[in-house]
């Protein structure tokens, strides 16, 4: 274990010393992380059990882990409004283009995996469906593409992951986990629906009460800045094991308080700087408006973590095997599955059929994937159903790093060409 510890620290280390020079190259964190772990796999095939990824342990860090990632892209969306610049753009993706993809992916599971019950088939849409930048975070900070474009695939990417975790429970709910027994679809759904109201309330009370008393303090000049990031860094922890402790679901409730937190404190702010007499300055620095400086910073660590460990399980996957039917699913929700959902999606819309391709184009896997296929591994029996969910996860992930995380940068400087 010290080995391995030691290993992921020095990747990380190193990859941080060079990041800058790496960048240059379209070599971001997640290409640097999974080419480390893939290294060390090569020469240490023992290395992907070490990391203990079928542990009781691993599971309840991939669920704390992914609460994080849920409040902190609800807080990392651009502005006060919800939705962003445009929003019946979004509205299109989420609403439309999503459960569109995720109806495609089973469909296409149930053609290439024949004989998987529906709830397998559902996981694998889950895990390969949502996008997250974090193979091509350059990407919707690129004044190459249309604002229009980069300001959708922001808004998108911070709320498909929240939309999709219940459907991803609902999913385990089905097939059964190691701890709990099959149920049938309604009997999933009655159990999730109730979970999912109660994290909506648990997460929109606790996340607008932090906004109102973090607005309080730093009003009366109580708090500091480090104590303040301190607080949010804890917030989705805490509101995720609150909720889990009222039988609600602690995924919903993360993401619904990143939500409320953005909208009511962004607001608050907004009202103090219009108070500010001429030649005053705010008690908080504008740039960190959210306070959320740490919680980011640890979120890249966390994240550089889940991407070292795939590239630890390439081993896994020389191990069991990897079929065609396995690589044509992944190829075909990182490209067809996408791009045909956005089109669908956004059809008639203001959008341009040309803004409408790489909207669909520009679509990586990222964090989300590894944890919910993490998730799906640990949770689901032992045997061939667990294996395919880890197999397809890492094929997803690396035909992403590959496609979005080093092809990303070319296909923005094409497009502007």
């Amino acid at each position: 274990m010290n080995a391995a510890v030691l290993t992921v620290i020095g990747a990380i280390v190193l990859r941080s010393l060079f990041a800058t020079g790496l960048a240059r190259w379209n070599v971001g964190a997640p290409v640097a992380m999974v080419v480390a772990g893939a290294v060390v796999a090569a020469f240490s095939p023992g290395s992907f059990g070490v990391v203990g990824t079928d542990t009781v342990f691993v599971q309840h860090a991939a669920e704390i882990i992914l609460a994080v990632l849920l409040f902190v892209d609800a807080t990392e969306v651009k502005g006060r409004r919800l939705w962003g610049r445009w929003p019946g753009l979004v509205g299109r993706t989420l609403f439309v283009a999503m459960p569109v993809a995720l109806a495609l992916a089973v469909g296409a599971g149930a053609l290439l995996f024949p004989g998987q019950a529906f709830g397998v088939l559902l996981i694998l849409a889950c895990i390969v469906i949502p996008i997250d930048f974090a193979p091509a975070d350059n990407v919707v900070r690129d004044h190459a593409l249309p604002a229009k474009v980069r300001s959708v695939l922001n808004v998108e990417s911070g709320y498909n992951d929240g939309l999709v975790s219940p459907v991803f429970l609902f999913a385990l709910a089905l097939i059964g986990g190691r701890h709990a027994e099959a149920q049938s679809p309604l009997g999933a759904l009655g159990s999730a629906l109730p979970s999912s109201a109660i994290a909506l309330v648990v997460g929109v009370l606790m996340g607008a009460l932090l906004a109102v008393v973090m607005d309080w303090a730093t009003e009366r000049d109580l708090t500091t800045v480090q104590s303040r990031r301190i607080i949010v860094l804890l917030m989705p922890v805490m509101v995720y094991f609150t909720t889990v402790a009222v039988d609600g679901n602690g995924f919903v409730a993360a993401f619904a308080a990143g939500t409320a937190y953005r909208y009511v404190y962004r607001g608050s702010v907004a009202r103090r700087l219009r108070r500010l007499g001429p030649g005053q300055s705010p008690r908080q620095p504008v740039a960190d408006s959210l306070n959320a400086g740490l919680l980011e910073d640890v979120t890249l660590l966390l994240t550089m973590v889940m991407w070292f460990v795939v590239g630890l399980a390439t081993a896994y996957l020389f191990v069991v095997g990897i079929s065609w039917q396995q690589v044509l699913y992944c190829v075909l929700a990182l490209t067809v599955i996408r791009v045909l959902s956005i089109l669908i999606g956004l059809a008639g819309s203001s959008m341009s059929v040309r803004e409408q391709l790489l909207v669909g184009a520009l679509g990586p896997r990222g964090t989300t994937s590894i944890v919910f296929g993490l998730l799906a591994f640990n949770s689901l029996p032992d045997g061939p159903i667990s294996e395919l969910a880890l197999s397809v996860t890492v094929l997803c992930v690396l035909g992403s790093v590959l496609l979005h995380g080093m092809g990303a940068g070319p296909l923005t400087r094409k497009v502007s060409e």
